[in-house]
């Protein structure tokens, strides 16, 4: 399984940003995916995940009504689009596996992408 995200950067407050995470090595268009982000000397927090055909997406609740997640079955990646973006949202983010929907545990993961919002 090989998972690289990529999108991140430098943004002010306000600014939105697109992430981008390349899958290879699996069966990509039947599995559920997801992104979760770490910031310094926090925990993993789960972000947002969705289903093997796009549908269900599901978000944290820091990030509802900002952050959206799709994917491209052809493409092989999976995108979170976030708009609105707060100081708090600075954290490396990385797209991972899923069991399911609901699940809140990453399977497997990839290198991250930072992202850092200045106030």
């Amino acid at each position: 399984v090989q998972l690289q995200a990529s999108g991140g950067g430098l943004v002010q407050a306000g600014d939105s940003l697109r992430l981008s995470c390349a899958a290879s090595g699996f069966a990509f268009r039947i599995t559920v995916m997801g992104w979760f982000r770490q910031a310094p000397g926090k925990e993993r927090e789960f972000v947002a995940s969705i289903n093997r055909s796009g549908g269900l997406p599901s978000y944290g609740d820091s990030v509802k009504g900002r952050f959206t997640i799709s994917r491209d079955n052809a493409k092989n990646t999976v995108y979170l689009q976030m708009n609105s973006l707060k100081p708090e949202d600075t954290a490396v983010y990385f797209c991972a596996t899923l069991r399911s929907v609901y699940s809140r545990l990453p399977d497997d993961w990839g290198q991250g992408t930072l992202v850092t919002v200045s106030s």
